[in-house]
């Protein structure tokens, strides 16, 4: 991973606030060792399939479309045209040639949006934890399987915060165990309790533009913009109908 200087901020200070509630448990949680940037073992264009391909498809699940539509990366370890584009999408945004074919600059770069604990660049485990235990625990899945949804959303998020010019976004609320939920009074079915969604805050940035280039990142739940927060979720990523509830915008 390409090692960056970050100034303290409202990620690192919740991270050792909850560490330090919890203890060792949440920090073999978190932080369970050093993890290595992905290994590409070759380059990836359209037509290849594999487990290399679904992990490409997870890195750039933010870049599903260039405008306002239901559109969304599918994980299925195929290279198809739906990659490509987002694979081009990705590379114009960050400078590189746009041709769709995952080599070496562009492998180093989807490696460089990764935190050696798995998270990713901007956004942390602890800001997406169950704020009553800070663990991934007691949810509609496993506390495994719930990481994984949420290691997804992260990188949807990396493209959302790209879009909106590198603005950092805040997580108000990330996974919910369902007690937690309860205690809230959050939805039954939330979202939350999956790990596939998240409640936004993007200091000077209004909603409706969150909610406008949230729509380019294949999410497929959107509440709406009026709120004093933006949520963004991946229902479809569950089997669930798409919900966008300010419609297109």
């Amino acid at each position: 991973m390409v090692s960056s200087f970050r100034p303290i901020d409202r990620r690192t200070m919740l991270r050792g606030t909850l560490a330090a509630g919890a203890g060792v448990a949440l920090g073999q949680l978190l932080f369970p060792g050093t993890a290595q940037a992905y290994a590409w073992s070759r380059t990836l264009e359209q037509g290849a399939t594999g487990a290399d391909v679904t992990e490409l498809q997870i890195r750039i699940a933010g870049w599903a479309a260039d405008s306002a539509g239901q559109s969304r990366v599918s994980v299925d370890g195929d290279f198809g045209p739906g990659t490509a584009a987002a694979v081009r999408r990705f590379q114009t945004a960050y400078g590189l040639t746009a041709d769709a074919s995952v080599g070496p600059a562009t492998q180093a770069k989807l490696n460089a949006l990764e935190q050696s604990d798995g998270s990713t660049l901007h956004f942390d485990w602890s800001e997406f934890v169950n704020q009553s235990d800070g663990t991934f625990n007691g949810g509609k899945l496993s506390a495994s399987q719930v990481k994984e949804n949420v290691r997804r959303c992260m990188y949807k998020l990396e493209a959302l915060r790209k879009k909106l010019g590198d603005q950092p976004i805040t997580v108000n609320s990330g996974f919910r165990s369902i007690a937690h939920n309860a205690e809230i009074g959050g939805a039954s079915d939330s979202m939350h309790l999956y790990g596939t969604a998240a409640d936004l805050d993007v200091p000077g940035v209004a909603n409706k533009t969150v909610y406008q280039k949230a729509e380019t990142c294949g999410f497929s739940g959107l509440e709406t913009y009026t709120a004093d927060h933006q949520h963004v979720d991946s229902r479809a990523d569950l089997g669930r109908d798409w919900w966008w509830e300010n419609g297109t915008v």
